[in-house]
């Protein structure tokens, strides 16, 4: 079995996908942080590829990294000054070839994660 890795971005305020929501991956190696990829939100909240598809697979420590003050900000979200939610990182470790889906559930003053299938 190959492994790969997914999200999908849901606004819990508004009751919909998050369209538009920038996401860094970072694989982190002795806590030094390396940018593997940006990508955007499409309009079903997830993006148009996998994250990590097969052929970069690795097992190790990553990060997402949610812009979720950029997407408030863009759909119109009241702004705080600063933010109560900006950048939100999720470091999660992968262990095994396997799909990884760590879906983010937003609202401009929370937000939950899991490991979703």
């Amino acid at each position: 079995m190959t492994g790969y890795l997914t999200t999908h971005v849901l606004d819990t305020a508004r009751g919909c996908p998050a369209h538009g929501l920038k996401i860094e991956l970072f694989r982190i190696t002795d806590e030094a942080r390396a940018l593997i990829k940006t990508l955007v939100t499409n309009a079903d909240g997830r993006t148009d590829e996998q994250i990590l598809p097969a052929d970069q697979f690795e097992t190790g420590v990553y990060e997402l990294v949610f812009h979720a003050g950029a997407y408030l900000d863009a759909i119109g979200t009241p702004p705080e000054d600063p933010r109560f939610l900006d950048a939100i990182p999720i470091r999660f470790g992968v262990s095994e070839a396997s799909h990884y889906h760590v879906p983010l559930l937003l609202s401009p003053f929370g937000y939950s994660t899991y490991r979703g299938s």
